[in-house]
């Protein structure tokens, strides 16, 4: 069976698969992914860890810890904080980099975690950013980190999977920032959202890996769970550029510099590279894809995003006719203060100053990164024309540290979003758009261009595909999982149902609220009328992206405890279905089924007690409603086992109490 790219890559990382088990979309697996980067959340997740009753890391080379969110805190608690976590990494065998090394993400790639054709987690919604490398990067809830920590594997559903041609070359000056801003804008309906995305066309062979990395970093914003570049001659001389590199540094000084021989890096050496170019990862002639998306290069000129919203886009030009004046500027984040990025806005503004009434925030991306570019001349050009250095590591972009826009006030930024109040206050708004315009905006007080381009109109189409015919015959069971399970149908139709429509937020810090509790306000805010119709034993049929918003797990356990056996929805938001499963509680897609209960009962009402019963049976991979079949995707091992004991939690303590 032909596999795409990201089904090669899951196959590798999948533990306990049957035999001749061909991964595809939709398979519920076990997954022991290379590595694992947690920041400054690592704190939670040691929490987590405890909790559950581990001792000691099932893999110390898997996890890594990276300090990096709140590095401009010095005060007593948050240096204790990072202290903790330092000691405990040290005790666990784990390679740890302390606050000023840099961003998490980038020290992924910098350091050859995120090696092209390998699987890397981080508790981190941006791990997105290592696609650009070829390896999938894709984020885990905090359970899951410990997780991975305790016994090395956690779960994955494998995606829906779109494919995203880029042809053509872009015009001179034009960024991969531009190019996901555009993506973002002419692909604004969710078309990709929870989709993982390989991206490939002879447009590819222009991007440096710094737009790569860009542009795999944002498809976080597009609504992706991953997006993959292709492992081609871009990327292994990047890899060897990079080793050549460490080979004149040294080594980190990491506990996994003990790995390889005396003075040769563990992950960027020679031997790896050479395997890599010999045998890269690559997708089978006809795999399918979901969905496949072009952007004609050619026709993306510069774009700003915003204000306060990611997926609206104005063109540069429009947006210069529109004299929206600033107050300030940043090139901070992982998306755009590597290298090439400050070296684009050095360009822009060497032998000028950055206006008066602006205020212009500049911070690397790592500490190697800075070091290049004060060695090239560009930091200090920044600098002279009067951008406020901050130290490499996040900051503004998550509203933390100084710089952050005040009321009323306005911003571009390099960064990766724009949300309403994340960079400041909520009646601030920002902009976001590239390096180089960034810096044009900074000189010239307001939304500005830095140089001279055609306005194009972009050019992109994209293509639903049919899904072909399920080759899925019988599925296996473990004992105890039930063959079938009947229940009758509560509709709750609604698209985009969030997580405080489904449990209030008012009540998710009232440490002794009940379960009967939880179970009696579950679903007030999306409809009072919920609790007088349904009953034990029901399941739930919802819209698409059901339990999108906040990571509350009371969104999943709080149905649990008021007896809904499962929900079914169209499709769902990834951390919602994570935290469902994680809970012991199963989530499945329908959307065949979701497009019949509309048709049939409408949406004039929030919640519909239908009379439909229905049958699942879990063998055969289907839906029994009547006389009609519907397919719905294999509930793997990976999940049974999870439902089982209850969820994550209770099945890593199995496994720790049977070592």
């Amino acid at each position: 069976m032909a596999q795409t790219l990201i089904e090669k890559i899951v196959q590798k990382h999948a533990v306990g698969l049957e035999p001749g088990h061909v991964v595809k979309t939709g398979d519920f697996i076990s997954i022991q992914p290379a590595h694992v980067m947690t920041h400054d959340n690592t704190g939670a997740v040691m929490g987590k860890f405890k909790a559950i009753g581990a001792s000691k890391m099932a893999n110390p080379r898997q996890p890594v810890f990276t300090l990096d969110h709140n590095v401009q805190d010095k005060s007593e608690t948050n240096l204790k904080k990072y202290a903790g976590i330092e000691a405990f990494g040290k005790e666990m065998g784990v390679d740890f980099y302390p606050a000023g090394r840099g961003i998490g993400h980038q020290i992924m790639c910098e350091e050859g975690y995120a090696w092209p054709g390998t699987m890397v987690v981080a508790s981190d919604s941006h791990s997105n950013m290592y696609g650009g490398l070829g390896c999938l990067g894709t984020p885990v809830v905090r359970t899951d980190a410990a997780a991975l920590w305790a016994t090395a594997r956690t779960w994955w559903q494998v995606p829906p999977i779109t494919k995203v041609e880029l042809t053509g070359n872009l015009q001179k000056g034009v960024t991969g920032k531009d190019v996901i801003i555009t993506l973002c804008g002419l692909f604004n309906n969710d078309e990709v959202l929870n989709h993982v995305l390989e991206f490939i066309g002879n447009g590819i062979v222009d991007l440096g890996i710094d737009e790569r990395l860009t542009i795999a970093n944002m498809t976080t914003e597009w609504g992706a769970l991953a997006g993959v570049f292709p492992i081609d001659e871009v990327t292994i001389q990047w890899l060897r550029d990079r080793a050549d590199f460490i080979g004149k540094r040294g080594l980190e000084g990491v506990l996994s510099d003990n790995d390889g021989e005396k003075g040769v890096h563990p992950r960027l050496n020679r031997d790896r590279i050479n395997e890599l170019e010999n045998n890269p990862t690559m997708a089978d002639e006809g795999a399918f894809y979901t969905k496949e998306i072009r952007l004609d290069l050619n026709s993306v000129s510069p774009h700003i995003s915003g204000p306060n919203h990611v997926k609206t886009m104005t063109s540069l030009h429009d947006a210069v006719g529109k004299n929206i004046k600033i107050d300030k500027a940043y090139l901070v984040s992982c998306v755009n203060s590597r290298v090439e990025d400050l070296a684009e806005a050095a360009k822009v503004i060497k032998g000028q100053q950055v206006a008066s009434a602006v205020e212009f925030y500049i911070a690397a991306a790592s500490s190697e990164v800075q070091a290049e570019s004060e060695t090239r001349g560009d930091w200090q050009a920044l600098v002279d024309a009067g951008a406020t250095p901050l130290p490499p590591g996040c900051g503004p972009c998550i509203g933390l540290g100084i710089g952050l826009l005040g009321p009323g006030e306005v911003g571009i930024s390099a960064t990766n979003r724009n949300f309403k109040g994340r960079m400041g206050d909520p009646t601030a708004e920002a902009y976001l758009a590239s390096p180089a315009v960034v810096a044009a905006s900074a000189i010239a007080g307001k939304i500005a261009p830095p140089f001279e381009f055609y306005n194009v109109v972009p050019k992109g189409q994209i293509i639903e595909k049919e899904k072909p015919e399920s080759d899925v015959v019988s599925v296996s069971l473990l004992k105890g999982f039930p063959e079938e399970l009947e229940g009758e149908i509560i509709f709750c139709h609604q698209d985009n149902l969030n997580t405080d429509g489904i449990y209030p937020g008012k009540y998710t810090y009232i440490d002794d609220f009940t379960p009967e509790q939880m179970a009696e306000v579950v679903m007030e805010n999306y409809d009072p009328d919920f609790g007088k119709i349904v009953e034990k034993g029901d399941i739930i049929v919802g819209g698409y992206n059901f339990g999108t918003g906040s990571s509350r797990e009371q969104a999943a356990t709080a149905l649990i405890y008021r007896g809904i056996q499962l929900v079914m929805a169209g499709s769902f938001s990834q951390t919602y279905k994570r935290n469902a499963i994680n809970n012991g509680f199963l989530v499945i897609e329908t959307p065949e089924l979701l497009a019949d209960l509309k048709s049939e009962f409408g949406t004039d009402k929030l919640s519909i007690k239908t009379g439909w019963e229905m049958k699942i049976k879990f063998k055969s991979c289907t839906i029994t409603i009547g006389n009609k079949k519907y397919p719905i995707s294999p509930v793997g091992t990976a999940a049974q086992e999870l439902i089982l004991t209850k969820g994550l939690e209770n099945w890593v303590k199995e496994r720790i109490n049977n070592e």
